[in-house]
């Protein structure tokens, strides 16, 4: 599962009175690549999410993210010929964690979906989605299709950050759920349609204070786009994305109650060879062993993990590379969540990478997903 919408705004620019004309996800969607890289107008959320671990030529380390959300308004078209009535609001996070000197940068944007703002692209033209850059910083942020994988950039000149990143395909597409239908409650009533590359090659450049690296390494892509939102006992999630050495990947998500339980859990094993297992909450268990509080927002997050999934024989410690990669927005004054890079342990030794996301942490934090 995925991701933040955390766009606590959204409750706000809903209208009651068209909220059941919204798609729901449903388990026989009919896919259909490329197509379904682009947007899916009629669902309320919609996300493109990239993470990754990056090694610049002097052998810096960095994390980053980069993600597009679509933030529907309108399930329909209004009835009217101007391009600036918006159906969609556009959304855009962005992050570097330089892992050697122990810094984490956020920039993020939001507009309309309207001309000269931003929007979607529609299939079979290469760009996906594309917003203005933040204020002061000209430009664009962009994502595109290359044919085989994603195209991406941003540049936030007030954070003195930016970075353009092309991708490839190392494994093929899976879906995250039988036929990419991704439940997110035992009733089945909270759903999204969720797939991901967890092996994208990466190259490209990135700049933080003047500063460029040519850079390369491996990221993973989530897409996910349902309506449903959280069921009202859910505060957050926990969800992982990791990478082993051994070629495996391993998706997990929690969702917790208030007091700190899971409420619900699944998972993917990506296998060597692409294909997938699809696994419950009970077959594998996830301990917290370690806290970080933040000192901007005073949420407290898990810093460290065991992970066990016995029937894949991983016994892993998932640690962070850095405590505060926490992202803080300046536009919408109560979010904030924590993304960030992660190291995987093996009885003491390095066996892969990953990334963790984790949202309602600390007050007035719950996601509006």
């Amino acid at each position: 599962m995925k991701r933040v919408l955390i766009a606590l705004l959204i409750l706000g620019v809903l209208n009651p009175a068209v909220a059941n004309d919204w798609k729901a996800a449903q388990p026989d969607y009919a896919w259909s690549f490329p197509r379904d890289h682009w947007a899916h107008a009629g669902y309320k959320t919609e996300w493109w999410y990239f993470t990754g671990h990056l090694t610049a030529e002097d052998g810096r380390r960095f994390g980053y993210q980069f993600t597009f959300f679509r933030i529907g308004v309108l399930p329909t078209a209004p009835d009217t010929d101007s391009a600036w009535t918006a159906r969609d609001l556009i959304m855009g996070h962005a992050a570097v964690s330089d892992l050697d000197r122990n810094e984490h940068r956020f920039s993020e944007v939001i507009y309309r979906a309207v001309p000269l703002l931003g929007g979607f692209g529609a299939w079979p033209e290469p760009l996906i989605a594309w917003s203005r850059g933040p204020a002061g910083t000209p430009g664009k942020w962009r994502l595109s299709w290359n044919g085989s994988g994603f195209d991406f950039e941003m540049r936030d000149d007030a954070q003195a950050m930016s970075f353009s990143l092309s991708t490839r395909p190392v494994k093929p597409l899976v879906f995250q759920g039988p036929n990419g239908y991704s439940r997110k409650t035992q009733s089945g009533t909270g759903a999204s349609l969720y797939y991901s590359f967890t092996r994208l090659q990466t190259s490209g450049q990135l700049s933080l204070d003047g500063q460029t690296w040519q850079v390369a390494g491996e990221s993973w892509m989530d897409k996910e786009f349902f309506t449903s939102v959280l069921a009202p006992h859910q505060l957050g999630w926990d969800w992982f994305s990791l990478q082993l050495d051994d070629r495996r990947e391993v998706m997990l998500f929690l969702l917790r109650r208030e007091d700190g339980t899971t409420d619900f859990a699944s998972g993917t094993i990506v296998h060597p060879d692409g294909s997938t297992t699809y696994i419950d909450g009970s077959a594998f268990a996830v301990t917290s062993q370690a806290r970080w509080q933040s000192p901007r927002t005073e949420g407290v997050y898990p810093s460290r993990w065991r992970l066990s999934i016995p029937q894949e024989q991983l016994d892993l410690k998932v640690v962070v590379e850095l405590a505060d990669q926490e992202n803080r927005s300046r536009l919408i004054g109560t979010l904030h969540y924590w993304e960030g890079a992660v190291k995987l342990l093996w009885d003491g030794l390095s066996v892969g990478k990953g990334y963790v996301e984790l949202t309602g942490y600390g007050t007035s934090s719950r996601p509006a997903l």
